[in-house]
C-alpha cells in the first residue's frame, strides 16, 4: 500500500471515530430539552439533517476503508471524490474555527480535548484528501 493509500485508509478509520463523537452531541447539548421548545417541524428537520450527515460520514469511511488504492489512482472520479470531501471537512473545519463558540459547553477536560480532537481531525481530513484530489495521490 501507498502512501496515499494508507492515509486514506486511516482516514476512512477516523470517519467512524467521528460518529462517536456525533453520538454524544444530543446528550451534551440537551436536544431533548432544548428542541422540545420549537415548533415540531423544526425538530424534525434538525433531526433528519443530522441523520443525512450521519450517512455522508459513514459513507466517507466505507469508501476510505474499502477503496483506498481507487481514491489514490488520480483518476478524474477519485479526485472528484477525495475534492468533495476535502471541500466538506474544510468548510467545517473553518465552522469550527471562526463560526462556533461553543465554551460554555465545554465544561470539562473531556469534552474540551474531544471539541480539539475533532479540530485536529477536521485538519487531517483536510489535507489528506485535498492532497489526494490535488495530485499526491496518482
Amino acid at each position: 500500500m501507498h502512501a496515499i493509500e494508507t492515509l486514506l485508509f486511516v482516514g476512512g478509520l477516523l470517519h467512524f471515530s467521528i460518529l462517536i463523537a456525533s453520538s454524544l452531541v444530543p446528550r451534551v447539548l440537551d436536544w431533548n430539552g432544548e428542541l422540545a421548545k420549537l415548533p415540531e417541524l423544526f425538530r424534525q428537520l434538525i433531526w433528519v439533517h443530522g441523520a443525512y450527515i450521519v450517512l455522508m460520514i459513514v459513507g466517507f469511511g466505507a469508501v476510505s476503508v474499502f477503496l483506498p488504492a481507487e481514491l489514490a489512482t488520480g483518476s478524474l472520479l477519485a479526485r472528484a471524490v477525495c475534492g468533495f470531501i476535502a471541500l466538506f471537512w474544510g468548510g467545517r473545519l473553518v465552522l469550527q474555527l471562526v463560526y462556533f463558540r461553543p465554551g460554555a459547553y465545554l465544561s470539562s477536560r473531556v469534552l474540551r480535548v474531544g471539541y480539539h480532537a475533532l479540530t485536529v481531525l477536521f485538519v487531517y481530513f483536510t489535507a489528506v484528501y485535498g492532497a489526494s484530489a490535488f495530485g499526491a495521490g496518482g
